[in-house]
């Protein structure tokens, strides 16, 4: 879990060390805003804006039930990220599975993608895609439901 922490913290370390020396220069003003931007950087890149995750069984049991695709990403991840803002409130409806919280679904990821963890794969009845467009996601989804 830690290490999809890493990013964030040298985003916001970085950033209040710039804006400390910034602010130690008299420009409080630019020092304030550079930490915002900072702090940004940090929250796009944390675990915190995905959904919450389960693991790769639960995902699939539910994918089962419901129909509904199961993603699997890694905080840090500019695909996974885009597709997560593409996705807007969409994303809340889909399984998703932090494959760096979880052996079982990172097994899943490499089984479907030689070797690779290459991120997001997003697996539909049982059939993984790897980076698919969002609109061919959201299209998924509307089918399940």
């Amino acid at each position: 879990m830690m290490r999809a922490w890493i990013l964030p913290m040298l985003f916001v370390l970085c950033g209040s060390a710039v804006a400390t020396a910034l602010a130690l220069k008299g420009d409080l003003s630019a020092a304030v805003a550079l930490l915002l931007v900072f702090v940004l950087l940090a929250g796009v890149n944390s675990p915190l804006i995905f959904p919450s995750s389960v693991g790769a069984l639960e995902a699939e049991r539910r994918s089962a039930v419901d129909g509904r695709p199961v993603v699997f990403w890694r905080p840090g991840c500019t695909y996974c990220l885009r597709l997560r803002i593409r996705l807007g409130r969409d994303a809340r409806r889909l399984h998703w599975v932090d494959i760096w919280r979880d052996p079982a679904g990172a097994a899943v990821v490499r089984a479907a993608n030689n070797g690779n963890e290459t991120v997001p794969t997003v697996v539909v009845a049982g059939r993984p895609y790897v980076n698919p467009g969002h609109e061919w996601v959201r299209e998924q989804l509307s089918r399940s439901a």
